[in-house]
């Protein structure tokens, strides 16, 4: 895993970020049994190294998980449906992707296949453009992960390299700086 830095002198945690079906949101401590379901669950962690035992997630999981600037909760109707992360990989595996922001998102199986995944993933990066205009945005995946190959073409990220790491093969994909307007 990358080592993160902070987003900079970003506000944390930001407005909710409303979209059409759902809300982008800061963690509360009623999302606890969503982050371990989320991090138990073998299909979420298929192409991640596999899940985390449920009963050390119940031990060492935080009232309140995922409360650090760029880890947005992905509501549905008042229920945590997954996690949206933006962090600076201040180191990386491949050069390419070392000091720009990286985008990294899970979702619970249940929330598969109905566009939420898309839907706020573009929400978090019109939020980065904003905050953090001109920003480049890298996303890695496993070539084998073809959902997550997916949204990343319907993103805007482009294949920057493919290489091998965790035993599989590994894409890294780039969405250009969004100009600043003005």
């Amino acid at each position: 895993m990358a080592e993160t830095a902070e987003l900079g002198s970003v506000a944390w945690p930001p407005a909710p970020i409303r979209t059409e079906r759902l809300v982008l949101r800061g963690s509360e401590a009623r999302d606890r049994a969503a982050f371990v379901e989320l991090h138990a669950s073998p299909e979420v962690h298929a192409y991640l190294g596999g899940p985390r035992p449920r009963d050390e997630l119940e031990r060492e999981m935080p009232e309140a998980p995922g409360q650090w600037p760029g880890s947005f909760v992905v509501d549905l109707d008042g229920a945590m449906i997954g996690q949206i992360l933006l962090r600076r990989a201040t180191e990386h595996l491949r050069p390419a992707a070392a000091g720009k922001v990286d985008l990294g998102y899970l979702f619970l199986p249940q929330a598969w296949g109905h566009g939420y995944a898309a839907e706020a993933c573009a929400a978090a990066l019109g939020w980065l453009d904003g905050v953090l205009p001109g920003e480049p945005v890298v996303l890695a995946t496993q070539t084998a992960n073809a959902g997550s190959m997916r949204l990343a073409a319907k993103l805007g990220f482009t294949e920057v390299e493919r290489y091998e790491a965790w035993d599989a093969k590994q894409w890294l994909g780039m969405r250009s700086a969004v100009a600043p307007s003005g």
